[in-house]
């Protein structure tokens, strides 16, 4: 699984111009499964996420975690987290899972999520076209492969 990880002031996404899920301070997750991917990398990765001291404590360091601070999740799947452009200029998503084994675990990740968090994440829906609002607050952005464990 890969995610990219952004902290933010607030977040929302869309579904035909209707609000699906939106949250205040807290972390945007955009998250994609690979055709390898099984339960162990869904464990390790949202606890990663979960636990990932990307918020400010104190004295200004980045030293809290979402959970930390009470913070929200938006977890997005986006199977272009795996395009490879290696040949040419159109992207190649072969690495990415199809559907039937990537909604499975996409919602495995957030059950997960929601158990590591202690509250469900806000959502997008898996394979629509939506539109995605933000404010990076940092701006931070991470990016996480659960097959390098980095």
């Amino acid at each position: 699984m890969r995610a990219v990880i952004q902290r933010v002031a607030h977040a929302s996404v869309s579904i035909g111009g209707q609000i699906k899920g939106q949250i205040a301070r807290g972390l945007l997750v955009f998250v994609a499964v690979e055709v390898a991917d099984t339960a162990d990398d869904i464990e390790w990765l949202s606890g990663k996420i979960v636990r990932l001291r990307i918020f400010s404590d104190d004295e200004g360091l980045m030293n809290r975690s979402v959970q930390d601070i009470g913070g929200d999740i938006l977890l997005i799947s986006q199977f272009t987290l795996f395009a490879s452009t290696k040949k040419g200029n159109r992207p190649s998503y072969t690495r990415s899972a199809r559907p039937e084994v990537a909604i499975p675990l996409y919602e495995a990740f957030k059950t997960r999520i929601a158990l590591d968090l202690g509250k469900p994440p806000q959502t997008g829906e898996f394979g629509a076209d939506m539109q995605v609002t933000l404010l990076n607050d940092g701006p931070v952005t991470i990016i996480i492969d659960s097959k390098t464990r980095e």
